[in-house]
Protein backbone atom coordinates (compact mmCIF):
# COMPACT_ATOMS: atom_id res chain seq x y z
CA UNK A 1 0.00 0.00 0.00
CA UNK A 2 1.21 3.22 -0.75
CA UNK A 3 1.42 6.41 1.55
CA UNK A 4 0.02 9.43 0.19
CA UNK A 5 0.21 13.24 1.45
CA UNK A 6 -2.35 14.89 0.09
CA UNK A 7 -2.18 19.04 1.00
CA UNK A 8 -5.64 21.11 0.67
CA UNK A 9 -4.98 25.37 0.69
CA UNK A 10 -7.94 27.81 1.53
CA UNK A 11 -10.08 27.92 -1.19
CA UNK A 12 -10.32 23.81 -1.65
CA UNK A 13 -11.66 24.25 2.34
CA UNK A 14 -13.31 27.83 1.72
CA UNK A 15 -16.59 26.66 3.14
CA UNK A 16 -18.66 23.08 4.46
CA UNK A 17 -19.07 22.70 0.97
CA UNK A 18 -16.41 22.65 -0.28
CA UNK A 19 -14.63 20.33 2.85
CA UNK A 20 -17.15 17.88 2.00
CA UNK A 21 -15.88 17.86 -1.64
CA UNK A 22 -12.76 17.03 -0.01
CA UNK A 23 -13.64 14.22 2.14
CA UNK A 24 -15.09 12.71 -1.15
CA UNK A 25 -11.40 12.77 -2.69
CA UNK A 26 -10.18 11.82 0.36
CA UNK A 27 -12.45 8.48 1.00
CA UNK A 28 -11.65 7.63 -2.70
CA UNK A 29 -8.13 7.33 -2.07
CA UNK A 30 -8.47 5.86 0.81
CA UNK A 31 -11.21 2.93 -0.98
CA UNK A 32 -8.53 2.76 -3.24
CA UNK A 33 -6.15 1.04 -0.13
CA UNK A 34 -3.62 3.68 0.18
CA UNK A 35 -2.25 4.81 3.70
CA UNK A 36 -3.69 8.84 3.70
CA UNK A 37 -2.18 11.67 5.37
CA UNK A 38 -4.63 14.92 4.70
CA UNK A 39 -2.82 18.46 5.43
CA UNK A 40 -5.21 21.09 5.41
CA UNK A 41 -5.05 24.87 5.71
CA UNK A 42 -7.31 27.59 7.08
CA UNK A 43 -10.38 28.47 5.03
CA UNK A 44 -9.79 31.35 3.07
CA UNK A 45 -9.70 34.14 4.68
CA UNK A 46 -9.76 33.49 7.94
CA UNK A 47 -5.95 33.79 8.82
CA UNK A 48 -6.38 37.51 7.01
CA UNK A 49 -9.78 37.71 9.67
CA UNK A 50 -7.91 36.67 12.71
CA UNK A 51 -4.47 39.20 11.98
CA UNK A 52 -6.98 42.23 11.99
CA UNK A 53 -8.44 40.62 15.10
CA UNK A 54 -5.63 40.69 16.99
CA UNK A 55 -4.37 44.12 15.78
CA UNK A 56 -7.73 45.28 17.15
CA UNK A 57 -6.75 43.88 20.35
CA UNK A 58 -3.02 45.44 19.86
CA UNK A 59 -1.89 47.51 17.47
CA UNK A 60 1.79 45.58 17.44
CA UNK A 61 0.05 41.64 18.81
CA UNK A 62 3.10 39.85 21.03
CA UNK A 63 4.57 37.26 18.63
CA UNK A 64 4.18 34.43 20.65
CA UNK A 65 0.54 35.05 20.97
CA UNK A 66 -0.29 36.09 17.53
CA UNK A 67 1.15 32.33 16.84
CA UNK A 68 -1.42 30.68 19.47
CA UNK A 69 -4.33 32.51 17.48
CA UNK A 70 -3.00 32.24 13.66
CA UNK A 71 -2.58 28.39 14.66
CA UNK A 72 -6.69 28.24 15.26
CA UNK A 73 -7.47 28.81 11.39
CA UNK A 74 -6.28 25.25 10.53
CA UNK A 75 -7.26 22.99 13.71
CA UNK A 76 -10.68 24.52 12.52
CA UNK A 77 -10.38 22.94 9.43
CA UNK A 78 -8.75 19.72 10.89
CA UNK A 79 -11.45 19.08 13.33
CA UNK A 80 -14.20 19.79 10.70
CA UNK A 81 -12.36 17.21 7.91
CA UNK A 82 -12.24 14.63 10.82
CA UNK A 83 -15.80 14.60 11.81
CA UNK A 84 -17.10 14.77 8.42
CA UNK A 85 -15.09 11.80 7.22
CA UNK A 86 -16.16 10.34 10.95
CA UNK A 87 -19.76 10.63 10.28
CA UNK A 88 -19.31 8.83 6.82
CA UNK A 89 -18.35 5.37 8.07
CA UNK A 90 -13.81 6.03 8.27
CA UNK A 91 -11.76 5.96 10.90
CA UNK A 92 -10.20 9.40 11.18
CA UNK A 93 -8.29 11.74 13.30
CA UNK A 94 -6.75 15.22 13.72
CA UNK A 95 -3.47 15.89 14.29
CA UNK A 96 -2.19 19.41 16.02
CA UNK A 97 1.07 20.47 14.63
CA UNK A 98 2.67 19.50 17.80
CA UNK A 99 0.50 16.15 17.84
CA UNK A 100 2.01 15.76 14.18
CA UNK A 101 5.38 15.60 15.82
CA UNK A 102 6.00 18.60 14.05
CA UNK A 103 9.35 20.58 16.08
CA UNK A 104 10.52 23.69 14.99
CA UNK A 105 12.55 26.58 16.26
CA UNK A 106 11.53 29.80 18.18
CA UNK A 107 10.87 31.99 15.50
CA UNK A 108 7.34 32.81 15.58
CA UNK A 109 5.34 33.59 12.61
CA UNK A 110 8.20 32.35 10.16
CA UNK A 111 9.49 29.07 12.22
CA UNK A 112 11.67 26.47 10.30
CA UNK A 113 10.86 22.77 10.71
CA UNK A 114 14.01 21.31 12.66
CA UNK A 115 12.72 17.71 12.72
CA UNK A 116 9.24 15.50 12.27
CA UNK A 117 8.66 12.08 14.49
CA UNK A 118 6.03 10.52 12.62
CA UNK A 119 5.38 8.16 15.13
CA UNK A 120 1.50 8.89 16.12
CA UNK A 121 1.03 10.30 12.11
CA UNK A 122 2.38 6.42 11.13
CA UNK A 123 0.51 4.66 14.08
CA UNK A 124 -2.93 6.12 13.09
CA UNK A 125 -2.68 5.39 9.32
CA UNK A 126 -1.36 1.51 9.94
CA UNK A 127 -4.18 1.17 12.58
CA UNK A 128 -6.24 2.08 9.57
CA UNK A 129 -7.16 5.71 10.24
CA UNK A 130 -7.18 8.41 7.91
CA UNK A 131 -4.47 11.30 9.54
CA UNK A 132 -6.02 14.72 9.51
CA UNK A 133 -3.17 17.00 10.18
CA UNK A 134 -3.58 21.27 10.58
CA UNK A 135 -0.82 22.39 8.66
CA UNK A 136 0.95 26.07 8.56
CA UNK A 137 2.30 25.05 12.65
CA UNK A 138 4.25 23.73 14.84
CA UNK A 139 5.97 23.73 18.27
CA UNK A 140 9.16 24.08 19.58
CA UNK A 141 11.51 22.53 22.52
CA UNK A 142 9.54 24.96 25.39
CA UNK A 143 6.33 23.19 23.70
CA UNK A 144 5.05 26.83 22.42
CA UNK A 145 3.00 26.67 19.24
CA UNK A 146 4.88 28.27 16.20
CA UNK A 147 3.64 29.20 12.90
CA UNK A 148 5.74 28.63 9.56
CA UNK A 149 4.57 31.93 7.60
CA UNK A 150 2.35 32.54 4.37
CA UNK A 151 2.24 29.48 2.42
CA UNK A 152 3.22 27.20 5.79
CA UNK A 153 1.13 24.24 4.86
CA UNK A 154 2.88 23.03 1.63
CA UNK A 155 5.89 23.38 4.04
CA UNK A 156 4.32 20.91 6.33
CA UNK A 157 3.20 18.58 3.91
CA UNK A 158 6.02 18.08 2.21
CA UNK A 159 8.03 17.74 5.05
CA UNK A 160 5.65 15.23 7.13
CA UNK A 161 6.06 12.98 3.56
CA UNK A 162 9.11 12.58 3.75
CA UNK A 163 9.47 12.05 7.65
CA UNK A 164 6.65 9.51 6.49
CA UNK A 165 8.80 7.99 2.94
CA UNK A 166 5.61 8.95 1.53
CA UNK A 167 4.93 7.50 -2.34
CA UNK A 168 3.63 11.04 -3.49
CA UNK A 169 2.81 14.15 -1.88
CA UNK A 170 -0.22 15.51 -3.82
CA UNK A 171 -0.37 19.43 -3.41
CA UNK A 172 -4.55 20.26 -4.20
CA UNK A 173 -4.93 23.95 -4.97
CA UNK A 174 -7.43 26.40 -7.24
CA UNK A 175 -5.13 25.49 -10.31
CA UNK A 176 -4.68 21.99 -12.11
CA UNK A 177 -0.64 22.37 -12.23
CA UNK A 178 1.90 24.76 -13.31
CA UNK A 179 1.77 27.10 -15.42
CA UNK A 180 4.45 28.45 -18.30
CA UNK A 181 2.97 32.15 -16.60
CA UNK A 182 -0.23 33.21 -14.76
CA UNK A 183 -2.86 32.30 -16.95
CA UNK A 184 -4.76 35.20 -15.56
CA UNK A 185 -2.59 37.40 -17.46
CA UNK A 186 -1.47 35.36 -20.26
CA UNK A 187 -4.67 33.37 -22.30
CA UNK A 188 -1.64 31.38 -24.25
CA UNK A 189 -0.11 30.02 -21.15
CA UNK A 190 0.10 26.21 -21.07
CA UNK A 191 0.42 23.73 -18.20
CA UNK A 192 3.50 22.03 -17.74
CA UNK A 193 3.50 18.16 -16.88
CA UNK A 194 6.61 18.24 -15.65
CA UNK A 195 9.20 20.29 -14.00
CA UNK A 196 12.36 20.03 -12.06
CA UNK A 197 12.79 21.10 -8.29
CA UNK A 198 15.35 23.46 -9.51
CA UNK A 199 12.81 25.78 -11.61
CA UNK A 200 10.15 25.35 -9.65
CA UNK A 201 12.17 26.61 -7.13
CA UNK A 202 13.17 29.12 -9.63
CA UNK A 203 9.96 29.92 -10.42
CA UNK A 204 8.28 30.03 -6.78
CA UNK A 205 11.33 32.92 -5.42
CA UNK A 206 10.62 35.08 -8.90
CA UNK A 207 6.85 34.96 -7.96
CA UNK A 208 4.99 32.10 -8.71
CA UNK A 209 2.19 31.49 -5.86
CA UNK A 210 1.52 27.49 -6.60
CA UNK A 211 4.13 26.31 -4.42
CA UNK A 212 5.72 28.04 -1.26
CA UNK A 213 9.58 28.37 -1.98
CA UNK A 214 10.66 26.34 1.74
CA UNK A 215 8.35 23.79 0.72
CA UNK A 216 9.93 23.27 -2.92
CA UNK A 217 13.27 23.09 -1.00
CA UNK A 218 12.16 20.25 1.40
CA UNK A 219 11.06 18.23 -1.51
CA UNK A 220 14.59 18.90 -3.57
CA UNK A 221 16.21 17.86 -0.30
CA UNK A 222 14.69 14.87 0.93
CA UNK A 223 13.73 14.05 -3.25
CA UNK A 224 9.97 14.35 -2.54
CA UNK A 225 7.65 13.47 -5.57
CA UNK A 226 4.91 16.39 -5.39
CA UNK A 227 2.12 16.39 -7.84
CA UNK A 228 0.19 19.71 -8.26
CA UNK A 229 -3.34 19.53 -9.23
CA UNK A 230 -6.88 21.37 -9.12
CA UNK A 231 -9.44 20.17 -5.93
CA UNK A 232 -12.00 20.75 -8.52
CA UNK A 233 -11.73 18.53 -10.95
CA UNK A 234 -9.99 15.21 -11.57
CA UNK A 235 -7.24 15.82 -14.46
CA UNK A 236 -3.53 15.36 -14.29
CA UNK A 237 -1.47 18.13 -12.71
CA UNK A 238 2.21 18.70 -13.09
CA UNK A 239 4.59 16.74 -11.08
CA UNK A 240 7.94 17.96 -9.66
CA UNK A 241 10.91 15.81 -9.55
CA UNK A 242 14.16 15.50 -10.26
CA UNK A 243 15.48 15.80 -13.62
CA UNK A 244 15.67 13.00 -15.86
CA UNK A 245 17.69 12.04 -19.30
CA UNK A 246 14.07 11.77 -21.25
CA UNK A 247 12.77 15.36 -19.62
CA UNK A 248 12.94 18.53 -22.43
CA UNK A 249 15.21 20.30 -22.40
CA UNK A 250 14.13 24.26 -22.93
CA UNK A 251 15.69 27.30 -22.23
CA UNK A 252 13.17 29.25 -20.16
CA UNK A 253 10.35 27.37 -18.50
CA UNK A 254 7.99 29.93 -17.26
CA UNK A 255 7.52 33.59 -16.76
CA UNK A 256 6.44 34.70 -13.20
CA UNK A 257 5.57 38.17 -11.41
CA UNK A 258 5.00 39.37 -7.88
CA UNK A 259 2.68 41.43 -6.85
CA UNK A 260 3.48 40.66 -3.18
CA UNK A 261 7.09 42.66 -3.36
CA UNK A 262 7.52 46.45 -2.37
CA UNK A 263 10.66 48.44 -2.76
CA UNK A 264 12.76 50.67 -0.20
CA UNK A 265 15.42 53.00 -1.53
CA UNK A 266 18.32 54.79 0.70
CA UNK A 267 19.20 57.88 -1.18
CA UNK A 268 22.94 59.43 -1.33
CA UNK A 269 24.62 56.56 0.40
CA UNK A 270 28.08 57.33 1.48
CA UNK A 271 30.43 55.28 -1.12
CA UNK A 272 32.32 53.85 2.24
CA UNK A 273 33.42 50.06 3.35
CA UNK A 274 31.43 47.72 4.82
CA UNK A 275 28.17 50.33 4.12
CA UNK A 276 26.32 47.64 2.48
CA UNK A 277 26.92 45.05 5.82
CA UNK A 278 25.72 48.24 7.69
CA UNK A 279 22.33 48.21 5.61
CA UNK A 280 21.79 44.28 5.40
CA UNK A 281 22.64 43.16 8.96
CA UNK A 282 20.11 44.58 10.56
CA UNK A 283 17.59 43.47 8.47
CA UNK A 284 18.72 40.04 8.50
CA UNK A 285 18.84 39.73 12.49
CA UNK A 286 14.91 41.14 12.24
CA UNK A 287 14.84 37.77 9.82
CA UNK A 288 13.60 39.85 6.68
CA UNK A 289 14.17 38.07 3.39
CA UNK A 290 15.59 40.60 1.15
CA UNK A 291 14.94 39.98 -2.83
CA UNK A 292 16.35 42.27 -5.27
CA UNK A 293 19.20 44.33 -4.71
CA UNK A 294 20.08 47.58 -7.08
CA UNK A 295 22.99 49.76 -7.24
CA UNK A 296 23.04 53.50 -8.93
CA UNK A 297 26.25 55.07 -8.32
CA UNK A 298 26.25 58.91 -8.75
CA UNK A 299 29.41 60.93 -10.58
CA UNK A 300 29.83 61.84 -6.82
CA UNK A 301 30.57 58.75 -5.64
CA UNK A 302 27.35 58.16 -3.60
CA UNK A 303 24.79 55.09 -4.21
CA UNK A 304 21.03 55.03 -4.23
CA UNK A 305 20.38 51.69 -3.10
CA UNK A 306 17.25 49.87 -3.02
CA UNK A 307 15.90 46.27 -2.20
CA UNK A 308 12.58 45.10 -2.53
CA UNK A 309 10.93 43.18 0.85
CA UNK A 310 7.95 41.33 1.09
CA UNK A 311 4.49 43.70 1.86
CA UNK A 312 4.48 41.57 5.30
CA UNK A 313 7.80 42.70 6.06
CA UNK A 314 7.44 46.19 4.94
CA UNK A 315 7.24 48.04 8.05
CA UNK A 316 9.48 46.26 10.03
CA UNK A 317 12.07 47.10 7.41
CA UNK A 318 11.06 50.70 6.59
CA UNK A 319 11.21 51.36 10.35
CA UNK A 320 15.12 49.60 10.41
CA UNK A 321 15.98 50.98 7.13
CA UNK A 322 15.26 55.12 8.53
CA UNK A 323 17.47 54.21 11.35
CA UNK A 324 19.80 52.79 9.26
CA UNK A 325 19.94 55.69 6.88
CA UNK A 326 20.40 58.04 10.09
CA UNK A 327 23.33 56.14 11.00
CA UNK A 328 25.35 56.04 7.76
CA UNK A 329 24.57 59.29 6.39
CA UNK A 330 22.06 58.19 3.80
CA UNK A 331 19.52 61.67 3.00
CA UNK A 332 16.67 59.64 3.00
CA UNK A 333 14.34 56.55 2.75
CA UNK A 334 12.12 56.53 -0.55
CA UNK A 335 9.44 53.68 -0.37
CA UNK A 336 6.95 52.35 -2.71
CA UNK A 337 4.57 49.58 -1.71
Amino acid sequence: MAIRVQKYGGTSVADIDRINRVADRVGKAYDEGDKIVVVLSAMAGVTDSLIALARKASPIPDTRELDVLLATGEQTTAALLAMILTSRGYLAKSFLGFQAGIRTDKTSGKARILDIDGKNILNAIHAGYIAVVAGFQGADEDGDITTLGRGGSDTSAVAIASSLKADVCEIFTDVDGVYTTDPRICDKARKIKRITYEEMLEMAILGAKVLQIRSVEFAKKYNVPVHVRSSFNEEEGTMVVNETQDMESVVVSGITCDMNETRITLKNVPDQPGTSAKIFTPLAEAEICVDMIIQNTQSNGDTDLTFTVTKDDFAKAKAISEKVAKDIGASEVVTAE
